[in-house]
């Protein structure tokens, strides 16, 4: 697919609002202009985004993606009994729901994020879960400082530099310290970013990093999203230090109704959308 012919609705998944003079293009995207584009874009969306899918992510649950795959269940940072006393760290926390759900566990849980507002959210919301503004490539903790660490579709995809995140994680956790994150499916990215029939063909390449890219009228990215391949994904967890578990590819359950962006009950039961890397630090 050409740059010119990229049109916002062949956009990869992960977009649910797009600034109103915005152009859609790809091309390449460094960290300062990523994390910048992030933080501008989730502080103007993060009302919208918590009023559109608050509901479905409640207040104290933890999802692992629009699927519905509930921590809950899938115990994918262990057994629930185990999480009492842990430190854990959440990345791109949004409004702290993940946070407040390893809070009535007994955890103890820090929710940071990029975003100001949506660290509001967080603060509207209430709870005893201390909430820092930060980036994700810089962690403002010192080594060894968590038992675990999580991230559901925060951050991972929104960074130029990957293996950097994941370096730092390493370092914040403790050994044996287990990392568990959720990204779109790679995959998806070679599909048009639409719920119904016409998301099902392929349409782009999906061995094309070039980062998808919302800019200004001057050419500034006010939203950047980052695609690497199954592979890349897991080259970079190791390269970051850590050993990979598991690969957990949610199916779409019968009991989920909604669409969110490209994400679909369609779509989820032929293609998968969400992949989650579970991890851990030697």
């Amino acid at each position: 697919m050409n740059q010119e012919d990229y049109a916002p609705e062949d956009a990869p998944e992960g977009e649910d609002a797009y600034e109103d003079d915005a152009e859609a293009t790809r091309r390449e995207a460094g960290e300062a202009e990523s994390s910048r584009a992030s933080r501008g874009w989730w502080d103007r969306n993060a009302d919208e985004y918590q009023s559109e899918h608050g509901a479905f992510l409640g207040d104290d649950r933890f999802v692992w993606g629009p699927e519905g795959l509930d921590e809950e269940e899938a115990a994918l940072l262990g057994p629930a009994a185990s999480l009492k006393g842990k430190d854990v760290l959440e990345i791109g926390a949004g409004a702290a729901q993940c946070s407040r759900w390893l809070a009535a566990r007994g955890a103890r849980p820090v929710a940071l994020d990029l975003s100001h507002r949506q660290l509001q959210h967080a603060l509207r919301i209430g709870g005893e879960v201390p909430l820092v503004e930060a980036d994700a490539g810089r962690l403002p903790f010192r080594d060894g400082s968590f038992d675990l660490a999580c991230s559901a579709y925060g951050a991972v995809p929104f960074v130029a530099d990957p293996v950097n995140v994941m370096r730092e994680v390493h370092r914040v956790l403790r050994p044996g310290g287990r990392w568990v994150f959720s990204v779109t499916h790679p995959i998806r990215w070679a599909f048009p970013d639409e719920p119904g029939p016409e998301g099902l063909s392929v349409s782009a390449s999906y061995f094309d990093r070039t980062p998808y890219v919302e800019q200004d009228e001057q050419g500034r990215a006010v939203y950047v999203e980052h695609h690497r391949t199954l592979g890349d994904r897991v080259r970079d967890v190791v390269a970051g230090g850590f050993r990979l578990l598991d690969l957990v590819e949610p199916e779409w359950p019968e009991w989920n109704a909604q669409e969110w962006g490209g994400w679909s009950p369609l779509r989820g039961s032929l293609i998968p959308g969400t992949a989650v890397f579970v991890c851990e630090r030697d």
